[in-house]
């Protein structure tokens, strides 16, 4: 019998967002001990699809026991508490402690988690755990394909197994794949990892995994090399989150094999391509104005808006204003928005009720230089609780609870006012409303790219605007005032040089890839 523990610690950190609190976890996911598993086999969990996927596949390998420790996660949101992370080290440590060993330990991380204080507390959780198991314990981590590669996290796990998709639809996928390198460790099998990490930080719109594009070509080569069973058990590039603001940022090249050589080659190889590639990692985005001449053009034309500067799937805080506001000054027609997040909005729509109209004051605690308080004569058009079960890509088959929520019309605006803070990924969101997202003209979604995944079954990707609105995730990274990244770095600094390390240069020559 083997005894395999399991943990969870997931938060991806904008360091210009508002710090992330315990409440923040409490809201979405913290779970510990047996609750984990119970969570795991309902039929729609609160966790993420990693744990999951991990325990059915570990089965398949392994006579296991498993060991569930802690499981937290918050939405994406600003730096977290100093006093979570340590009342979370602790609890790791002590449910390590007082175990009677374990064999191996799987993790499902994020990688992009930024602290107050601590720079790297992905990189200190799973440092905290091998000090406790001891150098001998394999410990297998997945990472989301945002991850900001640190050194602690890479000596630290024997393998790190990031997503290579975005839209993020593969987390149960590559859980599966954890599975299957784990058990073959605990059989005894060992591994060599070799990783780049690239003086480049582009922009998460760039990072799209399912269309043209350098990123999508490089990881579709990544993924072509792996086989959990094989020589090459781990191939992927991580993107990085720029908006963490970290010395640890940077696109990263990660391989993970049988053979330390092949390793460094295939590691070697991605990194140069990418390198050479660096300009093609490049967005125009659409304007407010162009994107109001496209939904009001008399044409009939349909499109899905990204409120890509206000994407409160990377930090943003669901409330800025301008491109609701230019919709309705516009007199745009046929028009669904969501989800403006305003708890003190929905409430009072939920109190008058479906039907009712009222004096509807947005944002009336203020906004956050991004979205302005305005009033409106509103008519409510339907009202929830906000629990819905998620319908499609990022968080199908999961329990999201999204607090009192109301439909409200402006005009030919219909916007969807959620209380707790989420991105407009799943069409669930609307149609748990009775709104059918297909049914209009034009859709606008408070999400960067992971819309794509929810709403491709009504547009097609031509069909997609990218708007250049204000927000904490806005594409244009010159609005930031970055203090950690590791300067200079591409595309900030347009004259960045990459030196790669000594044992990368014989691979990158033979390939004819030096930068």
């Amino acid at each position: 019998m083997v005894r395999v523990a399991v943990l969870g610690f997931q938060l991806e950190s904008n360091r210009f967002a508002p710090v992330t609190r315990r409440v923040d976890f409490d809201r979405r996911t913290w779970l510990e001990g047996d609750a984990i598993l119970t969570d795991a086999s309902s039929e729609a969990p609160r966790q993420g699809a990693e744990i999951p996927a991990f325990l059915a596949e570990i089965y398949r390998h392994l006579d296991v026991e498993i060991v569930p420790l802690l499981v937290a996660a918050a939405e994406p949101g600003g730096p977290l508490d100093e006093a979570v992370l340590d009342s979370i080290l602790s609890s790791v440590r002590a449910k390590l402690t007082n175990q009677a060993g374990v064999d191996a330990i799987y993790v499902a991380s994020h990688g992009a988690m930024v602290g107050v204080e601590t720079l790297d507390p992905d990189g200190a959780l799973l440092e905290t755990v091998r000090k406790t198991v001891g150098p001998d314990v394999p410990i297998v981590a997945t990472l989301d394909l945002h991850a900001n590669l640190s050194d602690t996290m890479t000596k630290a796990a024997d393998c790190l197994i990031g997503y290579r998709t975005n839209p993020h639809v593969d987390q149960a996928d590559v859980a599966r794949e954890a599975a299957i390198v784990l058990a073959r460790m605990v059989k005894g099998t060992t591994f060599h990892t070799a990783c780049l990490r690239l003086p480049f930080t582009p922009p998460s719109v760039t990072l799209l995994t399912n269309g043209p594009g350098a990123y999508a070509e490089r990881m579709h080569d990544a993924s072509e090399l792996i086989d959990p069973e094989g020589g090459i058990v781990n191939a992927t590039i991580l993107g990085g989150f720029v908006y963490s603001d970290t010395p640890d940022n940077g696109i990263a090249t990660l391989v993970t094999a049988t053979n330390r050589a092949t390793a460094e080659r295939e590691a070697a190889r991605l990194a140069g391509q990418l390198w050479a590639d660096r300009h093609r990692f490049v967005r125009t985005l659409t304007s407010i104005p162009e994107a109001i001449r496209r939904v009001t053009a008399v044409d009939g034309s349909r499109w899905i808006l990204s409120d890509a500067g206000d994407n409160p799937g990377g930090g943003g805080r669901g409330t800025s204003t301008d491109l609701l506001c230019a919709l309705i000054e516009a007199d745009a027609r046929d028009v669904l928005y969501g989800l403006f997040i305003d708890p003190d909005l929905a409430e009072d729509a939920v109190a008058a009720g479906t039907g009712s109209k009222i004096g509807a004051r947005f944002l009336r605690r203020g906004g956050d230089g991004f979205g302005e308080p305005f009033s409106s004569e509103v008519d409510v058009v339907a009202v929830s609780d906000g629990h819905v079960i998620g319908r499609r890509g990022l968080v199908a088959g999961r329990q999201v609870d999204l607090g009192p929520t109301a439909a409200l019309r402006i005009g030919g605006v219909t916007v969807v006012v959620a209380s707790n803070r989420k991105q407009c990924a799943d069409p669930v969101y609307f149609e748990h409303l009775g709104l059918n997202p297909g049914q209009y003209r034009a859709v606008v979604v408070k999400s960067r790219g992971h819309f794509r995944a929810g709403f491709d079954e009504f547009f097609e990707p031509d069909q997609v605007l990218e708007v250049d609105t204000k927000g904490l995730t806005s594409p244009i990274l010159s609005n930031f005032t970055f203090r950690g990244l590791p300067r200079p770095v591409f595309p900030l600094d347009t004259d960045t040089v990459w030196t790669p390390p000594d044992w990368a240069i014989p691979h990158l020559t033979t390939l004819k890839l030096l930068p």
